[in-house]
């Protein structure tokens, strides 16, 4: 971390580009700030492209590949404006990116597992441990690690706030809001788009037991 001045953690977004940039306008991260996106940065909104681009414009700009960007390569999904060379560099995105004592990938890690043990499907897709119960706890309730885990994947009310596990999809695409986390600081810093893209059934949102208030 000491690498640079700021360091902030996005959530997912959806191809929602102009929120993007105002959560960007708000942050106003300098050359020597690091930010990290948890994946999903397309699919669903209205300009993947342009995100795409936004991202491989900065070199100070990482993200880890979410199921979203995986679907475009198994050919599960397509995204008509997304040529070749988008394809080639979503393909050699890495599903974690980690420092110090802190962890990215997409969707959270498996608490029964050990972190060399888990497949690419499980930084990706996981979100419920099945345990056999009729409501099976998510996994960052279960997660006791030691290495604090930054996620998107599950559309959250807020973001959700553990010792070992930050949750930063406030399910923008779904007219939620855009999140970014500073990890330094514990400081969340939220923008609501101008518009819902895709409406989706509040029952989906996950409420976590204990919320914060972002700037």
């Amino acid at each position: 971390m000491d690498a640079w001045d700021d360091i902030y953690v996005v959530g997912d977004v959806h191809g929602c580009l102009r929120a993007l940039e105002h959560l960007l306008d708000r942050l106003d991260p300098t050359a020597d700030d690091l930010v990290v996106f948890v994946g999903d940065l397309v699919r669903k909104g209205p300009d993947s492209a342009g995100v795409i681009d936004l991202v491989r414009s900065r070199p100070n700009f990482v993200t880890v590949r979410g199921n979203n960007e995986e679907k475009l390569l198994r050919g599960e999904k397509s995204l008509d404006e997304l040529d070749d060379e988008d394809l080639r560099w979503i393909a050699e995105l890495p599903v974690a990116i980690h420092w110090d004592d802190t962890l990215v990938v997409h969707a959270g890690v498996d608490p029964r597992k050990s972190i060399v043990e888990h497949t690419v499907d499980d930084f990706e897709n996981i979100r419920e441990l099945g345990d056999g119960s009729y409501e099976p706890p998510f996994w960052y309730d279960e997660y006791e690690g030691d290495r604090r885990v930054f996620f998107g994947h599950t559309p959250l009310e807020a973001p959700v706030v553990r010792e070992n596990a930050v949750g930063l999809d406030t399910g923008c695409v779904y007219g939620g809001a855009l999140t970014a986390c500073d990890p330094r600081r514990d400081r969340f810093v939220s923008v609501t788009p101008d518009r819902t893209v895709q409406e989706r059934p509040s029952r989906k949102f996950v409420t976590p037991r204990r919320t914060v208030t972002a700037d």
